[in-house]
Order: structure tokens, then C-alpha cells, then sequence
């Protein structure tokens, strides 16, 4: 059995961007080197903002195999797998919950790898030793816990070790959390009418008159790819987005000086949509752009009209990635509304190790009932899917 060690470092900058981007590949702009720096040279992922940058290096056998974007969390914010709820037993209880480890991207609920391994390391690995691993080096750092948030299947393989038991030594054992998204999958559709022509004769003419409507208030829409993206447009981009977060009484994650850098960084990631009425910008959508995915991330706008949002973020999102051939659309978080829309229920996952036995064994009781409710959750939701029986999604 190969010997699997943890190591930790406080900053990105302090990993060789080759080095990173060696194990990260290019599939998925929000794992590159240059992603991750610029959330940290803009001070969004700092000790300060309750990111402080913790990322791992993982050796096996004294060779550096991987590497992991990970953060010491000092909350819950801006994680999109809640666990409020854990915090405020502990508190309740005299206990301290944060920080906790954090492996994910932040601000980032997209599913994708988050151990970023040699593929034949991967092979030399069991599943549940990178539990293991995790569970040590939570307690070497006196911490409560660690989470690692949206893995894609490869990672889940060596983290799903059900038939063994928490070890004595290393305490934690697993969890398992499901959630549950909405995405778009593009079945070699080739262009929006071929995939409206898949959809029932109700739900076709629905988004049709959508469309029409938001046509009929005056309004088009402007395209830049990142490394023509006019200074105005993202700074007029930046203003929407912080307007969707002061809507809430909250402060955006991000700030202007990040979006800036990613431009600078990794232009051919971005591309903004605007929303244009009467000579004016009125609202905007920031799209980054993977191998095979597109991601819908970053929306804003002033004023509402009607049937705007779902223009600006889903249908011109979805010509996107028809235009460009991409295999997926995710559109972010959360959204029963992207149902009627083509958007399919999607499993996601994440896995957790609690130090503590008492609230471990509570939380796993937890889990594995909300794990029912998610399965039964997205059965249900699979009913309000708008496709023909004779052309129904896979």
C-alpha cells in the first residue's frame, strides 16, 4: 500500500503555476492556477474574507502526485452545501465548529474534479485513504472538520469506501451529501429550433412568446469574448452583478479587480452577454467558457422586465452552446424555473469528515435521510421536464 501524505500550503503563489496547471489540465477554467491566484491577489480568498487559502499537495511515497484547491472557512458563506445547521448544534453545545477545511472552489457550485491527481497515482489509491488522509490532517490542524464539495465521478470512487468502517485511529469515517441541480445537456441539437422542435407543442410556444416578449420591449443582446471585451462593458457587467447582491442587503464575493484579472489571465474562459434597450446597457451575464461545459455564472441587472433573466442567463446561454458544440450547459445553483426549460435534475455530491463521534453519528443519520428525500426529490422534478415522449431525455 503506497504511503499517502497531506501537505499543506498557504497560497496558491506559492505552488508553481506549471506545477498546478500540470495536474489541473485546461478542461475547467475554474481549477487553473490563474482562476485561484486572481481570487487571492484580488483579496477575495483571504484570511480576512473567511478564505484563507489552505491547498493541498499530496505525495505518495515522498513524490508529489496532486494538488487540491482547498481554504480554512471561518463560515459557511458562499459554499452553496449548507451546513448551517452543523455550525449552530456546536455552538449550542460549547463546541467550535470553524474554521473547518474546505476543498472546492469557491463561490463556485460546478461539479468537477477537485483532486487533481496523476492518473496512474489514482490507480495506486484505495478508496477511503484519501479520507483518511483528510480525517489526519483535520485533527493535526485542530480543526472540526473537512468538506469537499461537487466531485465528479473519478474523485467520488476514491472517496466511497461503504463497506469499511471508520477506522480507530482516524476516527472520521465518511459522509456522503446529495444535492441537486439543473442542467442542459445539448443532444447534437443544430441550433435552438432543432431543440425546441424536442419539446412538447405547449412548452415550445411558452418559450417562443418568452423570447418574442422580451423582443418586443425593445431589447437585444450584445456578444464579447473575453479578448474583446470592451473596459466599459465589464465595468458596466460589474455594476449589475454587485446590484444583484445589495438587492439582498449583502456584499458581492467578488470585486472589480478580480474580473479584470481573469480577463487579463484567461481571456479565452470569458464571454459576456449584454442586454441592450434604447441605446442604454440595462443588464448583463457572465458566461465562462470549459472543453465541454458552459458555465452560466455571473448575472445582473437594474430594472426588471419581463422574461429578461431567463433570456439573458438560459435561452442566449443555451445558443452558446449550441453555437460552440459544447456537450453541457450548467447554469448554476439551485432554479425549479429551468425546469420547463429544458434543464435537467442532476445529482450532485459532496463528502464530509467530523471529528467529533457524537455529532458525526447525528449528522450521518441526517444525511443519509436528506439523501432520500434529494433521490425522491429529483424523480419528482423529472416529471416537469418539457421533452416529447418520442424525443425524451437519456
Amino acid at each position: 500500500m503506497p504511503e499517502l501524505s497531506l501537505t499543506t500550503e498557504d497560497s496558491i503563489l506559492a505552488i508553481p503555476q506549471t506545477t498546478w496547471d500540470h495536474f489541473s489540465g485546461g478542461r475547467h477554467p475554474f481549477l487553473r492556477h490563474s482562476f485561484l491566484a486572481a481570487l487571492e491577489r484580488t483579496g477575495c480568498t483571504t484570511a480576512d474574507t473567511g478564505w484563507q487559502p489552505c491547498h493541498l499537495k499530496l505525495s505518495l511515497n515522498g513524490e508529489l502526485v496532486g494538488v487540491a484547491p482547498a481554504y480554512l472557512k471561518g463560515h459557511s458563506m458562499g459554499e452553496y452545501v449548507f451546513d448551517w445547521a452543523w455550525a449552530d448544534a456546536y455552538r449550542h453545545h460549547g463546541l467550535r465548529y470553524y474554521p473547518k477545511l474546505l476543498v472546492a472552489v469557491p463561490f463556485t457550485p460546478c461539479q468537477g474534479p477537485r483532486l487533481l491527481l496523476e492518473p496512474g497515482a489514482r490507480d495506486r489509491l484505495r478508496p477511503g485513504q484519501i479520507n483518511q488522509a483528510l480525517d489526519q490532517l483535520t485533527t493535526g490542524l485542530g480543526l472540526s472538520s473537512w468538506h469537499l464539495l461537487f466531485p465528479e465521478g473519478a474523485d467520488q470512487r476514491l472517496l466511497n469506501a461503504p463497506n469499511e468502517a471508520p477506522d480507530a485511529d482516524h476516527g472520521a469515517g465518511q459522509l456522503h451529501r446529495l444535492g441537486c441541480q439543473f442542467h442542459w445537456h445539448n443532444r447534437g441539437y443544430s441550433g435552438f429550433d432543432d431543440f425546441l422542435a424536442r419539446l412538447t407543442s405547449r412548452k415550445r410556444k411558452s418559450i417562443r412568446r418568452e423570447r418574442r416578449q422580451v423582443l418586443e420591449q425593445g431589447i437585444s443582446f450584445e456578444h464579447f469574448n473575453g479578448d474583446r471585451m470592451p473596459a466599459d462593458a465589464l465595468e458596466t457587467f460589474y455594476g449589475y452583478y454587485q446590484a444583484t447582491y445589495f438587492k439582498r442587503g449583502q456584499r458581492p464575493y467578488l470585486n472589480l479587480d478580480f474580473f479584470r484579472e481573469l480577463q487579463r489571465q484567461q481571456p479565452e474562459s470569458l464571454h459576456l452577454v449584454m442586454a441592450r434597450r434604447h441605446g442604454q446597457w440595462i443588464a448583463a451575464a457572465l458566461f465562462l467558457i470549459g472543453d465541454d461545459t458552459l458555465y452560466g455564472r455571473y448575472w445582473g441587472c437594474l430594472e426588471e422586465y419581463q422574461h429578461l433573466h431567463f433570456e439573458t442567463c438560459y435561452y442566449q446561454g443555451i445558443e452558446l452552446a449550441i453555437e460552440r458544440g459544447l456537450k453541457l450547459f450548467d447554469a448554476g445553483a439551485q432554479g425549479e424555473h429551468k425546469l420547463i426549460r429544458g434543464f435537467e435534475p442532476t445529482l450532485t455530491h459532496s463528502w464530509h469528515g467530523i471529528a467529533h463521534p457524537g455529532f458525526r453519528d447525528a449528522i450521518a443519520r441526517f444525511v443519509e435521510d436528506e439523501a432520500g428525500q434529494v433521490r425522491q426529490y429529483r424523480q419528482d422534478a423529472g416529471t416537469a421536464l418539457p421533452f416529447r415522449q418520442d424525443s425524451a431525455a437519456d
